[in-house]
């Protein structure tokens, strides 16, 4: 099957896993589908900088989902350690403030310049799309702190890119709890097919457990590959 370049482009593998091993092993049959993968908290605890350097080594981008949120110093701290590490984005609540969200910027930026890497896309996380309900006013003014504060990026629901677009545009946005048409929502409480998030103009998809949780993860990709490339036409 000939994989679209330019779908590559938007697709997001999450690896959600205990280990590098399950995460490589899942990774390996339909990594040549997705430019991107995503580390959150379960395989960044149990393999630390090597959950970021080993698949950066191997050509992917590596998206950090840290979540970063504290007190502006702590998290700018924080955001230098993962600076040096050359992922591509990290994620920052928005939630925490626009000085804390620029604390996170900042730190990012210079971690990556003592490195020598590109500075991560710092992607501020607008309401968690777990919660089945986000209030308007609260989206946008989460947005509007991510846009203030330097980030990049935005993480939202399918849903909410229109008004990404109307309130920063220019950010890239990141569509969490994609699911294929009649697949499990598991936790998510506003899922988005990968046809619906790519129509509403999203830039990047994360691709989770749609494809990781099926009996054939290759033939889900496959279907979510086919279905993104055929929305961009």
């Amino acid at each position: 099957m000939t994989i679209d370049a330019s779908v590559r482009e938007r697709l997001v593998l999450v690896l959600d896993f205990p280990d590098l091993a399950s995460a490589q092993a899942a990774l390996a049959p339909i990594g040549d589908y997705v430019k991107t993968v995503k580390v959150g908290y379960e395989l960044f605890f149990a393999a630390g900088p090597a959950a970021v350097t080993t698949f950066a080594e191997q050509g992917f981008d590596v998206f950090v989902d840290a979540k970063l949120h504290d007190i502006p110093n702590t998290v700018n701290k924080g955001a230098l350690a993962l600076g040096r590490l050359g992922a591509r984005y990290v994620t920052v609540h928005a939630r925490g403030g626009e000085t804390m969200v620029r604390a996170a910027v900042d730190g990012l930026a210079q971690g990556a310049a003592t490195a020598g890497v590109a500075a991560p896309c710092a992607l501020g996380i607008t309401v968690l799309t777990s919660d089945p309900v986000a209030p308007a006013a609260e989206v946008e003014g989460r947005m509007a702190v991510a846009r203030d504060g330097g980030c990049g990026g935005l993480v939202c629901a399918g849903a909410e890119v229109a008004t990404a677009q109307r309130v920063a545009p220019g950010l890239i946005t990141y569509i969490p709890g994609i699911r294929l048409a009649g697949a499990d929502a598991n936790d998510q409480g506003r899922p988005t097919t990968p046809a619906d998030a790519i129509r509403a103009g999203a830039t990047i998809l994360g691709i989770g457990r749609t494809v990781t949780g099926a009996a054939d993860p290759l033939a889900e990709m496959r279907r979510v590959h086919d279905e993104v490339a055929s929305t961009l036409g």
